[in-house]
């Protein structure tokens, strides 16, 4: 399962797991469009390709709410 990370790892802007916005590698590593576009879709920790973060809502979100610990390093 997804852990569903809460924000952008490049510019720590909040990703709701029931939003659009967020781009993922085979890794999880986490980025909004914006550092995803920024980044040629390639994620700088694993060099893997970013992909659109599927969307978790409704009662699979409650029954597997997304992570908290977030991973932006000011």
């Amino acid at each position: 399962m997804l852990e569903m990370r809460p924000d952008c790892e490049r510019c720590g802007i909040d990703l709701p797991a029931d939003a659009t916005g967020a781009h993922i590698c085979s890794f999880e590593c986490t980025f909004c469009t914006s550092c995803t576009d920024a980044m040629a879709a390639i994620c700088p920790n694993c060099g893997g390709a970013l992909m659109a973060r599927p969307l978790r809502s409704g009662a699979a979100l409650q029954r597997y709410p997304a992570s908290l610990e977030r991973k932006f390093q000011a």
